[in-house]
């Protein structure tokens, strides 16, 4: 049994609402936890509250508006140093990656680089794809003291807390055990890229749309789903 549900109740859930069975039994999951959905107490002081939180700071600090007069003013250290500091608070990235990117964005020419590249790829011209490879290629050229910068984490954590409606965050275990519980065929490679990230958006579309009933706000809500999916935290 699932959450109190039979295999029968299961796949008749399934059947009505036009899901698979993987994805009933991982809604079965998440709702165990907190009952309410994505409107939830627990949800929000667990999951979704210090995720908003660090959003809310990111459009009063780094706004279009800030940001595009703060590169006016090649103060590409301030906007490299907020950003850090909105990101600090969360457990989004490991400890070790949120020192590589301090070390990282330190020097004049390493805040430059991200300062720059992450502006083009939250507001700059070009297809998703271009502007990703070029935020992946930017990251990649930051300067590195020990660990790595150049991770899935510190790739998506910026995009998601500056544009949760349209950018989701990557944890690579815990997203690969959150897709296979759900049945979806998670393209990931160990190597950033596009096609990666471009399955994580699919997988995410295809969780917003099989739980619109639950109405999930935004990108937050639904990495927090696969977070309950794939965390040891819920077992």
């Amino acid at each position: 049994m699932i959450a109190g549900k039979t295999k029968r109740e299961i796949s008749d859930l399934a059947e009505n609402n036009r899901i698979s069975e993987n994805a009933v039994r991982c809604r079965e999951k998440f709702l165990r936890f907190f009952p309410n959905g994505f409107a939830d107490e627990k949800y929000i002081a667990w999951e979704r509250g210090y995720k908003w939180q660090a959003h809310e700071k990111w459009t009063a600090q780094l706004n279009p508006f800030e940001y595009e007069s703060l590169l006016e003013q090649r103060e590409f250290s301030e906007i490299a140093s907020r950003a850090v500091k909105i990101e600090s608070p969360t457990n989004l990235i490991f400890s070790f990656e949120k020192l590589a990117l301090r070390d990282a964005v330190r020097s004049a020419e390493g805040a430059r680089i991200f300062a720059e590249s992450l502006y083009d790829f939250l507001h700059g011209a070009g297809k998703p794809q271009q502007k990703f490879e070029r935020w992946v290629g930017a990251i990649g050229r930051l300067p590195k003291k020990q660990s790595r910068v150049l991770t899935h984490p510190i790739v998506t954590v910026f995009g998601f807390i500056a544009q949760p409606k349209k950018h989701i965050f990557l944890k690579p275990e815990v997203t690969q055990a959150a897709a296979r519980a759900y049945g979806f065929d998670f393209q990931y490679r160990s190597k950033i890229s596009w096609e990666t990230y471009a399955s994580l958006l699919e997988f995410a579309e295809t969780i917003r749309c099989d739980l619109a009933d639950l109405k999930p706000r935004d990108m937050i809500d639904v990495q927090s789903f696969i977070w309950v999916l794939g965390s040891n935290e819920y077992c």
